[in-house]
């Protein structure tokens, strides 16, 4: 199946031409699920620490014990990655 053919556009690109800090992220989470992980490192660097944010939070939904330290450093790093990354291209 071509997944692409679903993928949203970005409207940052498409208008004005600049790349977001997110572009990338729908097409390295294709590459990811295909089992290309080093392309979709390289598409979006982030893909691999939004991974642990996203389940870290599932798991304090539903637990009783609060991991909301946990979730803040992972998405201080998340956003250090996606900023590093971003400048870097």
């Amino acid at each position: 199946m071509d997944l692409e053919a679903y993928m949203w556009t970005c409207p940052s690109k498409k208008y004005l031409g600049i790349e977001c800090f997110g572009c990338g992220a729908q097409r390295a989470l294709v590459l990811l699920l295909e089992g290309e992980f080093a392309a979709a490192f390289q598409l979006f660097p982030a893909i691999y620490t939004l991974i642990p944010l996203l389940a870290v939070f599932i798991i304090n939904i539903f637990s009783k014990k609060n991991y909301t330290r946990i979730i803040l450093i992972l998405i201080a790093v998340n956003l250090a990655v996606i900023f590093i990354s971003y400048f870097l291209r």
